[in-house]
Formats: C-alpha cells, sequence, structure tokens
C-alpha cells in the first residue's frame, strides 16, 4: 500500500511512472476507445465503449449467477451470495455502460467476498440528467436493504464511485439503511478542477482533464469548457459542509489521474469529522484499471485490496 506524493510544478514523466504491462493494457485500451472518444457523439461512444468492454470480459467465477431484476423501480443485476450486500455502481461518466460494461468486475466481487452484490443499471446522461442516476441509485439501495438488510457495502468506480458517496450520505447516514462500509475506486467527488492533480495529471492516458469538463458538463448541462461545480453535494460529495455519520470508507486513487487528490480530500474530511477512512493511491495506476485486474500485477493488487475491504467491512473488522 503506497500513499504518492507528487511535485505539482514538474510535469509526470508517464515514461518511467507506468509500468510495462500497464502501457500494454492502456494501448489495448486505446485500440478499442480511442483517446478522443469523448469528442464523439454519444450513441458513438456508447457503441465504441461496448465494444471495448466486450473484448476485456472475461466471464464468470465458477459457481456465479447472476439474475436480472428491479429494485426500487431501478433495472439491475443480482449476484446472489450471502452474509451481507454489496450494491455497485458502475463507472462511464455518466454517459455510457450499464449492466453489461462490469459484469465480470460484479462477477468476482461475488466469488472473492460470498456476499450478494447487486449491479444497479441507473439513467444515463443526457437523456437523463443529475440528478436522475443519483435517485436511482438511492431507490434502488432502499430497495435492496428492505429485501436483504444489512449488512450493505457501497461501491462503484469513477462516476459510480461518485454515485456511491452521495448515497452513503444519504440513505446511509439519514435515510435508515445500515451501511457499513464503503469502497470508492478512482471516484470524482468534485475537487477543485483548476489545482492539484486536475492540473497536474490534466493529459493523463486513459482520462484528461478536457475528458471530466465534457462528462460534467454532459450531466449538468453546462456550456462547454465551464469547470464550475455545481453546489449539490448529491453530484459533489466534496462540497458537503458535514462529514460526520458516514461509514467506513476506503478511497482508492490511480496515481496517474487528475481524479486522483479527491480520494485523499474526501478521507481526510472524513477523518476530522470522527470517522473512519483511509485513502490510497495505487502507484503508477490510471484511470479504468480494473479492466486491467487480471493482466497487470498492479491492478491485480488493488483488486485484491478492494474486495479484501468489501469483506472485511461486510464482517464488520476492516481498520
Amino acid at each position: 500500500m503506497s500513499v504518492v506524493q507528487t511535485d505539482r510544478m514538474t510535469a509526470p514523466d508517464y515514461a518511467t511512472m507506468i509500468d510495462a504491462e500497464t502501457w500494454d493494457f492502456i494501448c489495448r485500451t486505446d485500440s478499442y476507445y480511442p483517446p478522443e472518444t469523448a469528442t464523439f457523439s454519444v450513441d458513438r461512444q456508447r457503441d465504441i465503449y461496448d465494444t471495448m468492454c466486450r473484448a476485456f470480459f472475461q466471464g464468470y467465477p465458477a459457481g456465479v449467477t447472476a439474475t436480472d431484476r428491479s429494485f426500487g423501480g431501478v433495472p439491475c443485476r443480482l449476484y446472489p451470495g450471502a452474509g451481507g450486500t454489496v450494491v455497485y455502481f458502475h463507472g462511464g461518466g455518466f454517459v455510457v455502460g450499464g449492466l453489461h460494461s462490469h459484469d465480470d468486475v460484479c462477477a468476482e466481487i461475488r466469488s472473492v467476498t460470498g456476499l450478494t452484490v447487486v449491479s444497479v443499471d441507473y439513467r444515463l446522461c443526457p437523456e437523463h440528467p443529475h440528478p436522475a442516476a443519483y435517485d436511482d441509485s438511492v431507490a434502488a439501495t432502499k430497495a435492496v436493504y428492505a429485501e436483504f438488510g444489512g449488512p450493505l457495502v457501497l461501491a462503484g468506480d469513477s462516476a459510480g464511485g461518485n454515485l456511491a458517496a452521495a448515497v452513503a450520505a444519504s440513505v446511509g447516514r439519514n435515510g435508515g439503511c445500515s451501511v457499513v462500509g464503503q469502497v470508492l475506486i478512482y471516484p470524482g467527488l468534485g475537487g477543485d478542477m483548476n489545482a492539484g492533480s486536475y492540473l497536474t495529471h490534466a493529459k493523463a492516458p486513459m482520462l484528461s482533464r478536457d475528458d471530466v469538463i465534457y462528462y460534467m458538463g454532459v450531466r449538468f448541462g453546462l456550456a462547454p469548457g465551464d469547470t464550475t461545480r455545481p453546489d449539490d453535494v448529491t453530484a459533489t460529495p466534496l462540497l458537503d459542509r458535514d462529514f460526520s455519520g458516514l461509514p467506513p470508507t476506503l478511497a482508492i486513487a490511480a496515481e496517474c489521474d487528475p481524479l486522483s487528490d479527491d480520494c485523499a480530500a474526501y478521507a481526510g474530511r472524513i477523518v476530522a469529522a470522527g470517522g473512519k477512512a483511509r485513502a490510497v493511491t495505487e502507484p503508477g495506476l490510471v484511470h479504468g484499471y480494473l479492466r486491467a485486474r487480471t493482466a497487470v500485477g498492479r491492478a491485480r493488487e488493488s483488486f485484491d485490496r478492494i474486495t479484501g475491504a468489501i469483506a472485511a467491512m461486510a464482517k464488520g473488522d476492516w481498520s
């Protein structure tokens, strides 16, 4: 486990920060999902993303099954297990992705932890701008808890990490659901886009600052290039004024990612409010590395950290 300190005055040397395995993953991803994809039409972005997800799909581990059904009126995929439930929110910038995009990730979480996993197919932008994805995530989580009870762990990557944090602050703290932990994987939580990692890693492989601005603009209907964060804690959890009462939190950042500073900022505020949280920055990894979990050693170690934390949180012994 390593927390990386980056010199903000020096452009990152990705040739040395990123190892050969990760570069192979980046090149393979780019062959399906070119770096300029965010400039294409939404329909084309979704076609490209779906093709990439199919190329990286690794199937289900032995003994894992899944059924599509609704929770709270929201389409979901249920991976039955025992001992608690994980509600998972997929990444994709609130624009792409769905039950298919993280199907094998959820199946592997189910296999490793033994817990029931529910993947939430929240509505996407631009057809359904904020707060549609948030509303769906809250509704699904409440329905899952009403049916299965606790212990309940929230998890998500990228946009899904944003949703997990927003849901934890809503239903976990004030909505009657006993959320025993949350695991946020390279989340975008609403940090200052004109400072820190947003500038240092503005041109990082796999996700650039321009990409983040584009996705934020689509979600909130902003003018092109506008970096103003809406003052809405259901969309930007870092703008909350009260971080008390949140569940134990593991926030995992990729070092080479404009979003990386959000994890330390979020975890720090929970700790300052008297809660339990830890931020980890994974050295040399890039946004989207979950798809590299079997091909890249660093990503595999991070995925083990993710599943280990989920399992420990469900048992009440994460530290």
